[in-house]
Order: structure tokens, then sequence, then C-alpha cells
């Protein structure tokens, strides 16, 4: 038996409680059983049948439940395994998202709640000649927003030869981050609920046509630090094989907290809840309802991060993935060319007036202080169609771009690495949020994701977008499947290595080298103040 087959086995006997152990083994898609009518939109689980929906050429099952709700006594604990079931589950509309803030754009409209561990499977309709590549996907958001089933991948699935595509719900904010002296609950509840997730894809994805031997672990933004984190936690240690990292540095300084910076923000969750005593905030923060807790929590993009516990986080990722110890399985790291377009642009589509000359130096002033002069010297307003694109680019290649070529150098030392810049000139907006007038957006962060997903969160892609999208969702698709990016039709992509820092160019008609180097001023923001630059 193969060492990961004898992993699957002790997790199975760790994990699934002995009423559906036997039936781990032996799950399998009802249409495959001796005399059983083809049906494919019923699947046999592990924990039970469930019933999805064929339409469009995929088959899509929503709403399943990979862990037991974390609600009254099992609110902070770790997720404990579901309770099986007999009658067939209808798997045909999502359930809830995870408890958030309802503040900004990303936000799930409603709020979700705590009753919110659930995956949704994508695959293609027709019966596979072997088994799919798996893809894992874990939404962004900041450690506070989304959900896993606004992110619709019929389009990834049927990518390629096909693929089983699971995205996830995790526990978010104060109920998957919290980490407060007397509150007795483990750190990262969130990293481990992904983790939950996974064991699941070891134990369900032959019963919907997948490999559980081929499962890439996908995310972008906050979804992209967690796939950072997992490769650095224990605990997921040979429950995937390959890693997707859309627009998240694993190496730069925005991927983990220390335990100190989460205990001063969860001192400051408890002061807002009222549960300050340390002898008591166990029991008062247990005794809050969850619009109380969300109340009380942080909102915003700072407040939470996976914290570096000793135990699911024994490191930070940037220190252990610039040291190699991490798992080393094939990487595909990239970032959007304009990242901070959105940010940038935002003064003058809420306001109606375009960033001056003037008031660009003051805000490069305003973040850089004594290094300001040399960042207008090397990023002077002339140089750009507005101030505003001067601005995303200053934000841009400071907080993302430097921080994602050092982690491409650091990943390719030990394991292989493919890197890219989606660098589309004109793409699709947010729906029904204003563009600036003074200059283009180009791609900017979360843009690229509207290429791979059908989400209302973007516009619809015009046909020259829609050519691009089926290049990305190939490339990513031959990944999944083979860890390689070259394919039948596909323009070449060489591996980034120390040697050739190939990095490829992703925009229409464009798709070739690119020099992310030169292009986003690596050099320069190396030679500034650390912390500038990604370091």
């Amino acid at each position: 038996m193969s060492t990961r087959k004898s992993r699957l086995t002790a997790l199975a006997a760790l994990t699934v409680c002995a009423a559906f152990a036997a039936t781990a083994i032996t799950a399998a898609p009802a249409s495959s059983r001796p005399g059983a009518p083809a049906d494919p939109a019923r699947v046999t689980t592990a924990e039970g049948p469930v019933r999805g929906t064929v339409a469009g050429g995929v088959r899509t099952f929503q709403g399943i439940p990979y862990a037991a709700e974390p609600t009254g006594e099992r609110r902070w604990k770790e997720p404990q395994p579901v309770r099986p079931w007999s009658s067939t589950l209808n798997a045909g509309a999502p359930k809830g998202a995870c408890a958030q803030p309802a503040d900004q754009p990303v936000s799930i409209e409603g709020g979700g709640g705590e009753d919110c561990l659930y995956l949704n499977v994508t695959t293609p309709a027709g019966r596979p000649t072997g088994r799919l590549p798996v893809i894992v996907w874990i939404h962004g958001g900041s450690f506070t927003y989304g959900d896993g089933a606004g992110y619709r991948a019929a389009r990834l699935a049927a990518a390629g030869r096909g693929a089983m595509v699971v995205t996830i719900n995790y526990r978010l904010g104060a109920f998957g981050f919290l980490t407060v002296p007397g509150l007795r609950a483990p750190a990262n509840l969130g990293l481990l609920d992904q983790q939950a997730a996974l064991r699941w894809v070891e134990r369900n994805a032959a019963a919907f046509g997948g490999d559980p031997d081929n499962v890439t672990l996908m995310g972008q933004s906050g979804g992209g630090y967690s796939v950072c984190a997992q490769m650095v936690s224990p605990g997921a240690r040979g429950l995937f094989d390959k890693a997707i990292v859309q627009s998240a540095g694993c190496v730069g300084p925005d991927g983990s907290f220390t335990r100190e910076r989460a205990e001063e923000g969860g001192r400051a969750v408890a002061a807002a809840a009222h549960c300050e005593d340390p002898r008591t905030v166990d029991s008062c923060l247990r005794g809050r309802s969850t619009a109380e807790l969300v109340a009380a929590s942080a909102s915003g993009h700072d407040g939470y991060r996976p914290v570096v516990d000793g135990t699911v986080l024994p490191e930070a990722p940037s220190r252990a993935i610039a040291a190699g110890r991490f798992a080393r399985v094939p990487v595909l790291h990239g970032s959007t060319h304009d990242e901070m377009s959105g940010l940038a642009g935002f003064e003058e589509t809420s306001t109606g007036r375009p960033l001056t000359a003037e008031g660009y130096a003051e805000k490069v002033t305003e973040r850089f202080g004594k290094d300001a002069s040399a960042v207008l010297a090397e990023y002077p307003a002339a140089r750009y169609p507005a101030p505003g694109a001067a601005l995303s680019a200053v934000l841009t290649d400071s907080e993302w771009s430097t921080a994602a070529l050092d982690t491409q150098r650091a990943l390719a030392r030990h394991t292989p690495v493919h890197a890219y810049d989606f660098a589309e000139t004109e793409a699709p907006c947010f729906t029904d949020v204003p563009r600036p007038a003074s200059f283009s957006l180009g791609t900017g962060h979360m843009i690229d994701l509207a290429y791979l997903f059908d989400n209302g969160l973007f516009e619809p892609l015009d046909a020259r977008q829609a050519a691009l999208s089926d290049t990305v969702l190939a490339y990513w698709s031959r990944f999944a499947a083979t860890g390689r990016m070259n394919g039948r039709d596909l323009p070449s992509w060489k591996r980034f290595t120390d040697r050739d820092p190939y990095v490829q160019r992703l925009a229409s008609g464009r798709i070739g080298r690119t020099d992310f180097a030169a292009d986003h001023h690596y050099a320069f923001w190396k030679t500034l103040t650390p912390g500038h630059g990604g370091e």
C-alpha cells in the first residue's frame, strides 16, 4: 500500500466516526454499481448519498457538509465529523456562507451564519475515460469575507480533459481566526476547516470520478495566503499534490500574524463584545450571539490572518518558504499587473475628481516618508496617463509585485514553479462599480477570477476577453492534470528558475515572456527600506 493510501486509512480511522468508516472505502457512484440505473446526478459519498443537478455539460453538487456545524458547544472547536445520513441529500442549491460583516462589496448578502462548513462539487457530465484531476478552491476575502458557492466552476471543470472542482467555505473572522488570552480555543480554525475539506476530498473524490492522488490546492488573495500556510502546516502534508497561488506573496509581509499581534486584535474584539475580563472571557464570548460577535469583530482587510501558533502553523510561511521548509509540490504562482488600481482610482470614482499631480505627491509622501522623493523620481506622474495611474503602479509594485517575485525565487530553489503576470489592459470591472475616467484600471485585484469562474461580482467577458479566458482555463487545467503548462495549441510557457526567471504575460493577443522585474521596478524596491518592497 502506498504511503498516501496508508495516510488515507489512518485519517479515516481518526476523523470519520465508526458508523460510516467502513463505507469510506467502498463509496462509489450509484451509476457504477452492477444493475444500478445510470443517474449522473446521484452520488454515494462516504457520509451518505447526494443528489445534484446536471446541466450545461456539467454535474453540480452544492451544499454538501464536510464537517459538523460549528455551532453551540462546537463554536471555536476543531471541525468535527459530520453525522452520516441514509436518505438522499438534496445537493441542488448552496447552503449558508460563513458569518461575516456586510460592509464590503465582496460581502455575502445577509451576512451568513455559523452553520457554514459546506462545499460544492462540479465535474463534467459525461463519464471520464480516467480519473479526473481535483482542484480545491479556497476563496479570498482577507479571511473575513466571501464564500465558495459564489465561484461557479463550470468552465474550469469542463476545460481541457475536465476536472473535479471543489469550492469550500471555511470559518472567517472572529469565528475562524480569533486569538484571545483566556479563550479556550485552538488558533487557525479556518485553516483546520480547509484541512477537513481536503480530507473529505481524500475520502470522496473517487465517488465523483476524481483522483484523490492528484489534488491541486488553489486560492487567490486570502485564499492564496491560505495555500501558502497549508504548504507549511504539518496537518496538510500529503493532502494535496500541487498548488496554485494567485495574488499572494508567500514570502511577503502580509501572510500571517505573530501570536502577539493576533492577541492584540483579539483583545480589541473581546473589549468590543464587553468581555474584557480574562478570567471570564471564554464563557462571556461563548454567550454572545453570532450578530453580536460580528458587530464586535474587526472588519475591513487587515483584522485577521493565520496565526503562527507553533502547531497548526509552526512558523510564518514567509520564513518557512524562504528556508525551504514547506511541502515541495509544483506551484503555479502569479499576480495581476495592476493589483492596486481599484484603490488608486477610488478617490476619483467616489468624488468625481481625478487625482492631481500634487495629490499624488502627497499620497506618496504619506505612504513612503523619507523615501518619497526617490519613489516620485522613479515613478514621475508625467510618465503615466494620469496621476492615478502612477499611484496604481507605485502601490502595486511596492505591495504586491516585489513580494510575488521574491516568492517565485524562493519557491524555485526547491520545487518546480511557473510564474505569470495577468496583464490584460482592458479587463472586466466589478459589477455596478464605476471606473475612473482619467485612466484604465487594467487587471486589478480579483479581476483575474472573472476569467476562471462565473461570479456575479464581475461584469461579463466580451469576445476578446472570452478568448483569453479559454487559454487561461486550458493552462490551469493542464497544470492541475500534469503539473506542467505546455500543451497542444497553447503558447509555450517555460519554468521559472533562478538562472532563468521566466514569467508569462497573460493578455489578449500578447501571451508570452515578459520582463516582470523591469516592468515592476523590482531592483528599485529592493534598495528601499525593508517593508516597502515585500521583504
